[in-house]
């Protein structure tokens, strides 16, 4: 295993755990993994008892971390896509990866 070099006094892992955490944000990114999608289309891609308020809050420190961006388009009606930035779509193998730990953990678990 190796050791992870600090950048500006930052752990790398840490600044990662940081971006990502949250009850809903892998699974913010994972549904954004297709391309873009307006805010009602994602609202209705995630489980039913994630509310509006605590959805948007998720975006916008999605978006503050440069993980999605937010595009507003002027038209009648107005609406928002959300996409994943380069980086955010970096991660998204990452994501594979803990889905695949995840099954086999949970089958162990039997």
């Amino acid at each position: 295993m190796r050791d992870f070099e600090y950048v500006d006094g930052i752990c790398p892992v840490g600044a990662a755990v940081s971006a990502i955490g949250g009850k809903w944000k892998i699974a913010i990114i994972w549904a954004l993994r297709n391309g873009p999608v307006r805010f009602g289309e994602l609202h209705r891609a995630l489980p039913n008892n994630l509310s509006q308020s605590v959805l948007t809050n998720q975006l916008r420190e999605l978006e503050r971390d440069q993980l999605i961006t937010r595009t507003m388009f002027h038209e009648i009606p107005p609406h928002v896509e959300y996409a994943l930035t380069e980086s955010g779509g970096k991660f998204l193998p990452c994501i594979e990866s803990i889905g695949e730990w995840s099954e086999a953990y949970l089958l162990t678990r039997k």
